[in-house]
């Protein structure tokens, strides 16, 4: 009855318009007051604070922050020259050069709206130079963004390594193999639509630009090893490592490209100081949410619902899936990982199923999330760039979506999919 309640009222204020954390504090707030417990609210200023001050959150606003200097400071565009020079005359040209460019961004950042705003803008503009459909550029750079959040260093993982223990060094390998898969997926269905549609396809560039671009697009993608490779070498945590990304990236971009001014720092700080209380502040609210569903025994009664529905792993499996995906519909990817993490990790250790292999799920489903309304955070992000409609966007990106799908199902049904690198570390 709890759960229903919650559920009618969450739901219901999301619908008139409510802002999702607000709804989701107003809910647990009013919900704890109805049912006699109103003494329990005491607790919500302690549980909202300590939601937001374990080390590892401090990950959040320094991959942001050097997200937002990769973007500013000319790291992206020579990002997206190198993959020009190595992918660009394929059959997609451009379309395939957005996802490879988004594959090295995501080494980078761990931030799909970042990706989305800051590298689509420079994909966009050269799609549209190029001649492609305006349309079809908006969809394939909304759907490469959520690449980022996979492959590590990743948000989302740090956000779920808060809540599940799990090792954050073993998810972001645990992250690789589905983040590369997710971007054949989409190189295959780009090059099936380029094929279709006759996008124009650029000339081979002779290996003297090739390694032109690489030379330039060294120090950038230096970026990528000084990160993960000092994580899983074991030099730095996850939240050192963002610390490092940032400072190099200022590096890069104040020193030795000289593109960053006092003036766009500042501006850049602040955008990040924004952004990061916006996330930071859902991850606060879902952390109050997610006491209240398990001080109001909703994880028992989801469980006991479900069990009475079948016993049987595979389908009690597709069934954590699809609530993730209605979830994920209406609200945020940090805040459905907080609120769901608690309630279904009892399933899937009876079921036997790794915590890292279940933190991959969840990701991996919450980047559908990104890519479908009313919330798909991407989808408004690269909507309010290129000026294309949600509905002509939401339907662009249903070929991306059917190919993460696929990648989703090998991760739940083939564990060695996202297993086997977490196994060498």
């Amino acid at each position: 009855m709890v759960a229903f309640i919650t559920v009618v009222v969450l739901v219901g204020l999301m619908l008139v318009g409510v802002p999702v954390c607000i709804a989701m504090g107003i809910t647990s707030a009013g919900v704890f007051a109805a049912l006699g417990n109103a003494k329990i609210l005491a607790v919500m200023a302690q549980r909202i604070y300590n939601g937001t001050t374990g080390f590892t959150m401090l990950a959040i606003p320094f991959f942001i922050l050097a997200g937002n200097l990769m973007n500013t400071g000319g790291i992206t565009d020579r990002i997206f020259a190198f993959a020009n020079a190595c992918v660009g005359h394929w059959t997609g040209g451009l379309g395939q050069v957005n996802i490879v460019s988004s594959v090295i961004f995501s080494g980078m950042s761990g931030a799909a709206v970042a990706d989305a705003a800051g590298l689509g803008v420079i994909e966009m503009k050269a799609m549209d130079d190029a001649g492609y459909d305006h349309t079809f550029s908006a969809g394939i750079t909304a759907a490469s963004s959520t690449i980022g959040p996979v492959i590590p260093p990743s948000i989302p993982f740090v956000v779920y390594s808060s809540c599940s223990g799990a090792s954050v060094a073993k998810l972001f390998a645990a992250g690789f193999m589905p983040g590369f898969m997710m971007a054949l997926a989409m190189g295959i269905a780009v090059y099936v639509q380029s094929k279709r549609k006759h996008f124009p396809v650029m000339p081979r560039m002779p290996w003297g630009e090739r390694l032109k671009a690489f030379v330039r697009a060294v120090p950038s993608l230096l970026t990528v090893v000084i990160i993960v490779g000092g994580i899983w070498g074991g030099i730095f945590t996850a939240t050192e490592a963002a610390i490092v990304a940032t400072f190099y990236a200022l590096f890069l971009s104040g020193v030795v490209y000289k593109s960053l001014t006092l003036k766009s720092l500042m501006h850049i700080i602040y955008d990040s100081i924004m952004t990061s209380c916006k996330t930071l502040f859902i991850i606060a609210i879902a952390n109050f949410l997610a006491y209240f569903l398990i001080h109001a025994r909703v994880p028992n009664q989801i469980i006991e619902g479900m069990l009475s529905i079948t016993n049987n792993p595979y389908i009690l499996i597709l069934l954590i899936i699809f609530i993730l995906f209605i979830l994920g519909m209406f609200m945020e990817g940090t805040a459905v990982i907080l609120i769901v993490t608690p309630i279904f990790l009892p399933i899937i250790e009876a079921i036997g199923m790794d915590y890292l292999q279940f933190g991959v799920i969840m990701i991996v489903a919450s980047m559908v999330g990104l890519l479908t309304p009313p919330v798909g955070m991407s989808l408004y992000a690269v909507s309010s760039i290129t000026k294309v409609s949600l509905i002509d966007l939401s339907k662009e990106v249903i070929p991306y979506v059917v190919g993460i799908l696929i990648v989703l199902m090998l991760c739940a049904y083939v564990p060695a999919f996202s297993l086997t690198l977490p196994a060498l570390i």
